[in-house]
């Protein structure tokens, strides 16, 4: 790849990592806090699921 390319497509990947940076923080705001410490803290789940999958455990409910 010519210099002038790889020079522009490292700034590009510069500037989506910032953009990807940004929208992260962002959305962590939004949320209050990661959405994955929310998921691990088991704030989606039912109660007596903690930790589980709540998706999985109400299909099995169902089928019974």
């Amino acid at each position: 790849m010519a210099e002038p390319a790889k020079k522009m497509a490292q700034q590009t990947e510069d500037r989506l990592e910032k953009l990807a940076e940004t929208v992260r923080e962002k959305f962590d705001k939004v949320t209050e806090g990661t959405y994955r410490d929310r998921i691990i803290a088991g704030r989606f789940a039912e109660d007596g699921e903690r930790g589980g999958e709540p998706g999985r455990a109400e299909t099995e409910r169902k089928q019974d």
